[in-house]
């Protein structure tokens, strides 16, 4: 058997359980997703069809395959320096204005495999020498985060590295890693990886400079966003930056925020 297809009802069952667990909605045009992504785990199961599935991962029994089911699930496309114009922005107008002392600390919340905050560790690293910064890169998906920990990517993923970080931050793969590359040991120290649910009720972070909320809130509702946004903002700092993906927008959303350019954001209340 290599498909099966998905009723209406079962599509429905896993659309609002997966809503309720992370916030993501699907429309009916991901009934193909969700049956291409979860099949192979009937499979591995020997389940007849999609109810059964339903009903392990609802049963509590398996909380490993719930969370498989989430990753499965969550879309995670990212590479580095993605929407290079951030990282201008940051470079030319940021980072320059940052005062000494303290550490600066930035918060990438959906960082997926790795390719968002090891890009901005290396923009830190060039941006604020002689001073300490740290970056939490947070995700709900356990599957990309294990791969993000490693910080090793095929060659072909990196080419929009600049040269000259590429020279500095990155190393290249020989023998049974030929093809790779893996980010430079310090550079990795830099960035903490750990799973956050962001619908769920936040863990202690602290306070940070900055916060990349980027190309996640179009998988969420206005009254998810809403919520994603406005626990995020207890977290930033007065005249800290909000970043989000070019494609969305946070009209509606929340009045915290004065926009700088579009998708560019700065906390409204004052130091």
């Amino acid at each position: 058997m290599e498909t099966l297809s998905i009723t209406d009802k079962e599509f429905a069952q896993i659309r609002d359980f997966i809503y309720r667990k992370t916030g993501i909605s699907m429309g009916d045009s991901k009934k193909a997703l969700v049956s291409g992504r979860l099949f192979k785990r009937l499979q591995y199961y020997g389940l007849r069809n999609f109810t059964e599935y339903f009903a392990l991962i609802t049963s509590g029994s398996s909380p490993k395959e719930l969370q498989t089911a989430i990753d499965l699930l969550t879309t995670n496309e990212t590479y580095f320096f993605r929407e290079e114009k951030h990282f201008e922005f940051l470079k030319t107008q940021v980072l320059p204005a940052v005062r000494r002392g303290g550490t600066y600390r930035v918060w990438s919340a959906a960082c997926s495999s790795g390719e968002e905050p090891y890009s901005l560790a290396m923009l830190l690293a060039d941006g604020l020498v002689g001073m300490e910064f740290e970056i939490l890169a947070s995700d709900i998906s356990t599957r990309v985060l294990e791969k993000a920990r490693r910080g090793l990517y095929p060659m072909e993923r990196v080419e929009r590295i600049p040269p000259e970080y590429l020279k500095r931050y990155c190393l290249r793969g020989t023998g049974e890693y030929d093809g790779m590359l893996l980010i430079e040991k310090q550079l990795r120290a830099k960035v903490r990886f750990e799973q956050v649910n962001l619908i769920a009720p936040m863990p202690e972070v602290g306070q940070f400079d900055l916060i990349f909320l980027r190309n996640v809130m179009i998988y969420f509702d206005m009254e998810t966003k809403r919520q994603v946004v406005g626990q995020l903002l207890k977290a930033l700092k007065p005249r800290g930056y909000f970043f989000i993906g070019h494609s969305e927008s946070l009209m509606g959303v929340t009045d915290k925020l004065t926009m700088l350019r579009p998708s560019i954001y700065r906390h409204a209340s004052a130091e």
